[in-house]
């Protein structure tokens, strides 16, 4: 099964957009309007899109991706058009199904059966003593 997420990339607009020609209008008239903009200025229009392709019940797997930015200068010219593939593309695999914690490792019939005997005597099933009416601390 191949799916496709995000904007559909027609090479031919995309090369129409050259630095130095075009403005902020120019690309939405030719592109559309950007997938999103940058995050702490809108100099930056990106347009991306996705290719993937599974095989039954397995995990989709990207087979082609396009990152196009289109970055203006302060007149609303285009400086800049850069394009990125499929090599940005990461896989983060965890490295065990458990995530470490500090403290005691216990097992489960120590977390079963680990406060039989401690109740009411003031200590505590590491030793610690955690006070009662006839044992304050």
């Amino acid at each position: 099964m191949t799916d496709h997420q995000g904007y559909l990339a027609d090479e031919a607009l995309i090369t129409a957009v050259q630095p130095g020609v075009d403005n902020r209008e120019s690309v939405q008239a030719t592109l559309g309007r950007p997938t999103f903009t940058g995050q702490f200025s809108d100099t930056d229009w990106y347009y991306v899109s996705r290719t993937t392709k599974n095989l039954a019940f397995n995990k989709p797997q990207p087979n082609a991706q396009t990152v196009l930015r289109v970055r203006f200068d302060a007149a609303g010219n285009v400086a800049s058009v850069d394009r990125k593939g499929l090599e940005q593309v990461v896989s983060i695999d965890p490295s065990k199904d458990k995530t470490p914690t500090l403290g005691r490792n216990r097992s489960f019939l120590d977390e079963l059966f680990g406060n039989i005997g401690a109740v009411g005597s003031g200590t505590a099933p590491g030793g610690q003593n955690t006070g009662s009416p006839d044992n304050p601390r």
